[in-house]
């Protein structure tokens, strides 16, 4: 949405002194940060700036924090950002207000005090919580007769009624100007802006993960050392954990909380695309730009259906795997403790760190949805809390995607022994994380439980005992996850269903195209005998 100038302001913003009257200037605008924690091409900045009279706030939510995706590393992350944001907004003359509290109760408070007129934020696609907020903030501002501007941030688009021409306006979105300070803000502030909370202030726990650094000045230096040096081998280096740690861009955490805007990290690469004399590097960077545009196609998904965040997206697929959750499986995948080392060490080391490449991440689903035969809710709930990098509308669309609960997409069924093998050749990553398979020789390290028991012996590490014996037969929960669900998209409610998810969330062909990412869906012969419409360029989420 395009802001609409604000009149100007002649008065200073000021608390009112104790027994004077405060002179009410005729506009005052009060920006709210949610998910948008920089300076830099911030719209609603600009809208404040233009107005003079303003001040911010951020809300630490108690709806948020005891959501059942979040997570102690989320809110310290973010309060990393409001350090670094605080201080960058003082510079420019604008206080930033800090409050714990419900967004609507905060609100009414400060515009009893302070008398603001005009509420302006990014517009969120977030989950369920959120999107409750924000009805009860509008209905307050309808009723306070504060005019509430929001403004796009991304490429999603509110009140989508076909994909068709989709990509199209992300990328005149995306090529737009950026929304750019000139100079500082004008208003005085005689207010008192409290520190910061900690988290033994909000009453959480320490998290114990090893997180990215914080703020829009980090983002901005991973982003130039990956658009100037690590982002050379990206395209090789993202599936492997070893490799993605370092070659993958790493400005996931970045743009989840918006120290860093979609439309900053499209131009500034699509700049690097053009200037870099290296063919290789500019090819790189085309497959990370094309990633770019998957960003949003999964977060509108969530905008045009909020229920995936609860529901099957394919509703025939409604009761396969709700009634008979195995506890035991799900406490032994969330813990790390499988019996299948790839697994095990990609758990342990998302656990530790926050981060996870996107491949290893869509392995861990599969190996809980197909293997374990669990259902994506609670699974998705545990990886929203370890992701510091959690994007609702991502996240849910991904889980379900690879879960094989859209009706569309190709099952993809991970064999976590072949992804060790691929992805970890020499072992060095499945033993940093389990130790305990240290010394198991590496023609057995994907599948320790081949050791004969004299090899057992001689390496020290018994199965069963030293490291988990598998908690399934790999062989059985496949031919039992194929088919139940390949049995079922061959049924016709399953094949009318797929039509009509194709045409609300799919891909447009011509549109996605442009960064020459555009690849052809590779439907298995059981699907297309099923009749299943493949979602087009099933590509890797760039992270």
């Amino acid at each position: 949405m395009q802001a609409t100038p604000l009149p100007s302001a002649p008065n200073a913003l000021r608390v009112p002194l104790p027994g004077a009257q405060e002179m009410v200037p005729r506009s005052r605008a009060l920006v709210w940060f949610k998910r948008d924690l920089r300076i830099h091409d911030h719209a609603p900045l600009l809208a404040a700036q233009q107005q003079g009279d303003a001040l911010a706030l951020y809300v630490i939510e108690p709806e948020w924090l005891q959501s059942p995706e979040c997570d102690p590393c989320h809110v310290d992350f973010a309060l990393g950002c409001l350090t670094e944001l605080r201080a960058a907004l003082a510079l420019l003359g604008l206080p930033l207000l800090v409050r714990a509290g419900s967004a609507v109760a905060l609100l009414a408070q400060l515009h009893a005090e302070l008398a603001f007129t005009h509420l302006l934020s990014h517009e969120e696609t977030g989950s369920g919580w959120s999107y409750t907020r924000d009805l009860a903030v509008a209905a307050w501002c309808r009723k306070q007769q504060v005019q509430w501007q929001e403004f796009t941030q991304t490429g999603v688009v509110r009140r989508l009624r076909s994909r068709s021409g989709w990509a199209a306006r992300w990328q005149a979105r995306m090529d737009a100007p950026l929304h750019l300070l000139s100079g500082g803000f004008t208003a005085a502030l005689a207010i008192d802006q409290a520190p910061l909370p900690t988290l033994q202030s909000l009453g959480l726990p320490a998290h114990g993960k090893t997180l990215q650094a914080a703020g829009e000045k980090a983002g901005r230096r991973a982003l130039r050392s990956f658009l100037q040096l690590r982002g050379n081998g990206y395209r090789k280096a993202l599936s492997s954990p070893l490799t993605a740690e370092d070659g993958c861009s790493r400005l996931s955490p970045h743009l989840a909380f918006g120290t860093l805007s979609l439309r900053t990290v499209h131009q500034a690469t699509e700049v690097a695309i053009a200037s870099t004399p290296d063919r290789a590097m500019a090819y790189a960077l085309r497959g990370f730009a094309g990633r770019l545009r998957w960003h949003c196609h999964f977060m509108q998904k969530l905008e045009d259906q909020s229920g995936i965040e609860f529901h099957n997206v394919a509703r025939v697929c409604d009761g396969l795997r709700e009634d008979g959750f195995d506890e035991a499986h799900f406490a032994a995948w969330c813990e790390g403790r499988t019996g299948f080392p790839m697994v095990d060490a990609c758990m342990r080391s998302l656990v530790a760190t926050g981060w996870l490449n996107f491949r290893m991440r869509a392995m861990l689903v599969s190996f809980a949805s197909y293997h374990l035969w669990l259902h994506w809710r609670r699974p998705g709930l545990f990886l929203a809390r370890q992701f510091l990098d959690f994007e609702p509308g991502i996240h849910w669309s991904q889980m379900q995607m690879q879960s094989g609960t859209t009706g569309i997409n190709t099952l993809r069924m991970y064999s976590p022994a072949k992804q060790a093998r691929d992805q970890d050749p020499e072992g060095i990553f499945i033993r940093r994380w389990c130790p305990e398979l240290a010394r198991v020789p590496l023609p057995y390290l994907a599948e320790p439980w081949k050791m004969d028991i004299s090899v057992q012996r001689m390496v020290n590490c018994f199965i069963g005992s030293d490291y988990p014996a598998p908690i399934v037969d790999e062989k059985a929960a496949m031919k039992r996850a194929k088919d139940c669900l390949y049995g079922l998209r061959k049924t016709a409610d399953a094949r009318e269903e797929a039509s009509a998810v194709q045409a609300r969330h799919g891909s447009r062909k011509s549109g996605l195209a442009r960064s020459g990412q555009q690849r052809k869906a590779s439907t298995p012969a059981r699907g297309k005998k099923a009749g299943v419409p493949a979602e087009a360029a099933q590509g890797d989420l760039f992270n």
